[in-house]
């Protein structure tokens, strides 16, 4: 599978499963596949919803500092790939 990076984790809240990102490239939609590696992480997971400034958003772009529900642990620093559909 195809996959564009566009982005990084900044924060992880443990507590809540929360992972914060940075988008650096490109953009990220609602329904997307990501793909989250790092140092420990290495999953795959379908962004159910995305919120910026404690606000629901269907689309993150360049620039943008997101938090959305990470399926797993992540750690800052960790990549964030978006999965381009075949």
């Amino acid at each position: 599978m195809a996959e564009e990076k566009i982005g990084i984790v900044t924060h992880y809240f443990g507590k809540i499963g929360v992972a914060a990102l940075k988008i650096t490239d490109g953009e990220l939609e609602v329904g997307d596949t990501i793909h989250i590696k790092g140092h420990t992480s290495d999953f795959t997971q379908t962004v159910d919803s995305m919120q910026a400034e404690h606000e629901s958003v269907d689309v993150a772009r360049t620039g943008d500092e997101i938090g959305i529900k990470a399926a797993e642990y992540v750690r800052e620093h960790d990549s964030v790939y978006r999965v381009m559909p075949d």
